[in-house]
């Protein structure tokens, strides 16, 4: 029987932890007695996610570890506590706390440390960096204290960091000494339309500033002055100025150590004491550090295959392109970004409109790609970086990769074009070839995949393509993929819309006994529940639908993170008088509710508990006011400019169009919110062309365009009709939504929806224009039929006591919930937070 080794992990963060879960999946753990250190009090968080923390200040929702890992593993943790010398010739390592363990083999997982720059007064009181959840901590307490705040540092990190002190309430500054943000990642063209988005939202950027010195501000706790002569003030202020390796422990040891710091390894992640291992940011290979997870996650691997002799793999260095999203943008670098290849070109994109820069570098003959940018839209990340990876040879005309889509034309991969050594997840390393492996041995859903190669486990960007390489597989084997609604219905949503309104179902109760099994769940009934709203138009909250829907349809409002729930009247086009501006004040200021004017033209009023729901919509009503249906998935708003009633520029009454478009619409159910927008005139001031369906007047008449949306993938809409009158514009809208409520899936936005159509926007315009399928009238019909059926949800709740008895807090009392506290925030409420919670209850 051999003997057990003693195996020491110095450091407890993500890739340390990534060794760990190796280690295990390689079934040699027990060959090891395991001990980590870690110095933070917390066991292995994703740092990666550490803005998120400052949603919920809770440590648990970034935590790697899941219960019982250390124990079922045999593991021993110490944390806050760290490994202070290692004696290699006693093998042995003391820590901070004293403590004294054996070794066979370490681990060198240590990280790296925020570079703070020695500028004078770079230590003074209210001066932070942004590297752990105690940092953040400190960083929370230290705004609400302060007005403004600063970081120094335009890299990814650092706009991370500002997203935070905006979040925090903060006037926020972003200085960088570079000419551009993200000077590594993004070249000029990038970096100056990623500015304009940063500044967009209210984030002043500071480039090639020097900062000299810190000192004592004159209105504010600091003075930051710059090599320019130029000043600052900042009452916080976060470094992000770069990383160095954490390898002081290393260098005491005597290991071998770059020039410029880090652990130099071979390709088996071993130091210059074969025993001794270096991974992630404290390794130094081929005189490069690598500052992202994946890399570290690949050390980590090729430590634990040669350790334990299980597998061959090696760190042969790592593709370091990025894609992620900060402050809302998109921004992705791939390879060669800046162009350094000799004799490459580039081919570039730039919408100043929709803010959107892209370039894409490519090999002199244009048969492969080398590099790219994409800021504002990074949709072609994945294939871009395919065709990089995999040296695939590019289309004819390689700009087309990055241009808006022509119709007819696709210039995207299908997944059986990427070969097998196609790297599909670069987080935890998985190949198409693994991928194909695991369906051929009997995979046969996205959870199997997970189970089996840990792909889309990591920041989850790949899930889309490793789903679409799944489905494809599949349906080689001769399997039917499953595209059921759920286990209670062997149907798709399509078949299940046919179904209802073929047969005439009314309940889910019927539906479910004559094409159903089980109880339902919670993605078939509130489908279902659309659905026979859409096909009915029946009240929400009588008894077909009752029990169907999620929190905000049953309360007919939106409930926030306290609780509490948001009214939002309809405002139909954006236009209101003043009575009724009078009337929402009023009513704001009696029931103490926050207001905000909205995106999309109305007012909001936040903080009702559920009791006085029906109360304040009973008073609302009484003024004329109507649900804005903001809880729904349905339409919501129809957004306008003043159009030729009163812009010089305006060519078409576009305010009457837009209230005659959302009177009509209102209430109509579908499988994602829809929005429309009227624009008078080709300046666009209502920005139509994000919207579902998008109405621009011209001299004519209308132009129409249909499928774009803003959120988290902003797709600008296609034209669908030029210079139509009213009619016409009337009947085409009528036939669209009627036509996507009929055939997407749920939850699925319309720009998705046809973008997954074959035919795409040609086969959409022949069956609504041409009527290609003959439909054309029985839409219209139906759609005649939900306009003639409308009634306000809440006009209807209102006039029925039993349903308002529905929102009492308490069953069997008139008692509100005590638990929902407000403080006063810019002469408004806003719900406490949980550290003011916590020190109201601390102090009795």
């Amino acid at each position: 029987m051999s003997s057990v080794s003693n195996l020491l992990v110095i450091g407890n963060g993500p890739v340390g932890h990534k060794f760990l879960e190796a280690l295990v999946q390689s079934g040699k753990a027990d060959d090891y007695k395991v001990t980590i250190f870690g110095e933070e009090p917390h066991a292995a968080y994703d740092r990666v996610q550490l803005t998120a923390w400052f949603e919920t200040r809770d440590a648990k929702d970034i935590n790697m570890v899941p219960d019982g890992f250390y124990n079922d593993n045999g593991f021993t943790l110490y944390t806050n506590d760290k490994i202070t010398r290692i004696d290699r010739i006693r093998s042995v390592v003391t820590s901070e706390q004293g403590v004294e363990v054996y070794f066979d083999k370490i681990v060198l997982a240590t990280g790296s440390y925020p570079f703070v720059p020695p500028v004078l007064g770079h230590d003074r009181e209210n001066t932070f960096v942004y590297r752990t959840i105690e940092d953040l901590e400190a960083i929370t307490a230290a705004a609400q204290k302060g007005k403004v705040g600063a970081v120094i540092g335009g890299g990814l990190l650092g706009l991370e960091a500002a997203k935070a002190l905006k979040d925090l309430g903060l006037e926020t500054h972003v200085i960088e000494f570079a000419p551009r943000l993200m000077a590594v990642q993004v070249d000029d063209g990038g970096g100056a339309m990623l500015r304009k988005k940063i500044e967009d939202l209210g984030v002043s950027v500071h480039t090639q500033k020097n900062t000299q010195q810190i000192c004592d501000g004159e209105n504010t706790c600091h003075k930051m002055i710059f090599a320019d002569g130029q000043e600052l003030e900042t009452d916080l202020l976060v470094f992000s100025a770069g990383i160095r390796p954490r390898d002081e422990l290393a260098r005491n040891t005597g290991l071998g150590m770059g020039a410029r710091g880090g652990v130099v390894i071979n390709n088996n992640c071993q130091s210059s004491d074969p025993n001794i291992y270096a991974i992630g940011e404290v390794a130094l290979w081929d005189n490069r550090i690598y500052g992202l997870i994946a890399p570290g996650s690949a050390m980590a691997q090729a430590a634990v295959d040669h350790m334990t002799g299980t597998g061959d793999s090696e760190f042969a260095g790592a593709d370091m392109s990025t894609k992620l999203k900060l402050m809302g943008v998109d921004v992705a670098s791939i390879g060669d970004a800046h162009g350094n290849t000799p004799n490459c070109r580039a081919y570039t994109y730039v919408n100043d409109r929709e803010e959107i820069y892209k370039k894409i570098v490519v090999s002199e003959d244009d048969k492969h790609l080398l590099g790219a940018v994409l800021i504002g839209d990074a949709a072609e990340y994945g294939s871009l970086l395919q065709f990089m990876l995999n040296k695939m040879e590019l289309p004819p005309e390689p700009e087309g990769l990055i241009l808006p889509q022509v119709e007819g034309h696709s210039t995207g991969i299908g997944v059986d074009a990427l070969p097998d050594s196609a790297q599909l997840c670069s987080c935890m390393n998985v190949s198409k070839a693994d991928v194909v492996s695991v369906v051929e041995a009997g995979a046969a859903t996205i959870a199997d995949i997970k189970d089996s190669t840990n792909a889309a486990t990591g920041c989850g960007g790949c899930a889309a393509l490793i789903t679409q390489v799944l489905n494809a597989e599949l349906e080689k084997l001769g399997v039917e993929v499953n595209r059921d609604l759920c286990e209670h219905f062997a149907y798709t949503r399509q078949d299940l819309y046919n179904i209802i309104r073929v047969e005439k179902i009314k309940t889910f109760e019927e539906l479910l006994e004559k094409h159903g099994s089980g109880l339902g769940c919670d993605i078939c009934k509130p489908t279902i529940g659309s659905l026979l709203a859409s096909c009915w138009n029946e009240y929400i909250l009588e008894k077909p639908l009752q029990g169907l829907q999620d929190t905000n349809d049953y309360f007919l409002g939106n409930i926030q993170k306290d609780g509490t729930y948001s009214i939002v009247p309809r405002i139909a086009g954006g236009e209101i008088t003043a009575d009724k501006l009078i009337v929402l004040g009023e009513i704001a200021k009696k029931y103490n509710l926050y207001t905000k004017i909205t995106g999309g033209q109305r007012i909001d009023l936040f903080g009702a508990r559920s009791e006085q729901l029906p109360i304040i919509w009973k008073e609302l009503v009484s003024e004329g006011f109507e649900s804005g249906h903001a809880y729904g998935k349905s339409m919501r708003t129809c957004k306008s400019c003043v159009g030729s009633t009163w812009c010089r520029y305006g060519v078409q009454d576009s305010v009457a169009m837009a209230i005659m478009l959302e009177n009509r619409y209102k209430g109509l159910r579908a499988p994602h919110k829809l929005k429309m927008a009227v624009s008078g005139c080709t300046r666009e001031c209502a920005e139509a062309q994000s919207k579902d369906v998008g109405v621009i007047a011209t001299e004519k008449g209308w132009n129409l365009y249909v499928c774009g949306n803003g959120g988290m993938k902003p797709r600008h809409a296609d034209l669908f009709a030029s210079d139509i009158d009213d009619a016409t514009l009337i009947k085409t809208i009528d036939r669209f939504f009627m036509f996507y409520i009929r055939t997407a899936d749920r939850l699925q936005r319309t720009s998705v929806w046809m973008n997954n159509m074959e035919g795409g926007l040609e086969y959409l315009k022949s069956v609504i224009i041409d009527d290609k399928l003959g439909l054309c009238e029985e839409l219209e019909n139906d759609m005649s039929r939900i306009v003639g059926t409308y009634q306000c949800e809440w006009k209807t709740t209102t006039e029925d006591p039993k349903k308002v008895e529905c929102f009492n807090h308490f069953i069997n009392s008139d008692a509100s919930d005590d638990n929902v506290v407000f403080v006063k925030e810019r002469e408004q409420i806003r719900p406490i937070k949980k550290t003011e919670r916590e020190n109201l209850i601390a102090v009795g």
